[in-house]
């Protein structure tokens, strides 16, 4: 193996952990935004009324978006198992 396929292994490792993570980190960053908007307007400070709404918003996210984040990880790792003779003559 040289350095550089490990290198882009590592590079696409991290570009599917990132594709995998964006959209469950962005509806609880906008969720997160929108109760403590309410919360502020309200003045009340519960904590329990900014985990469930991101807990049902990320479920919802994992339902819709389920399937093509298991199709991009598979695809990922069928990829990889197919390199690994071409990465271990080098």
């Amino acid at each position: 193996m040289t350095p550089e396929s490990i290198i882009s292994v590592g590079q696409q490792a991290i570009w599917v952990t990132l594709l995998l993570s964006a959209p469950l980190l962005g509806i609880a960053l906008v969720v997160g935004l929108l109760v403590s908007i309410f919360q502020a307007a309200t003045q009340l400070n519960e904590m329990t009324l900014s985990f469930v709404p991101k807990i049902l918003a990320m479920g919802f996210i994992l339902v819709v978006a389920g399937p093509w984040m298991l199709h991009l990880l598979m695809d990922f790792t069928v990829r990889l198992f197919t390199d690994i003779p071409h990465l271990l003559n080098g």
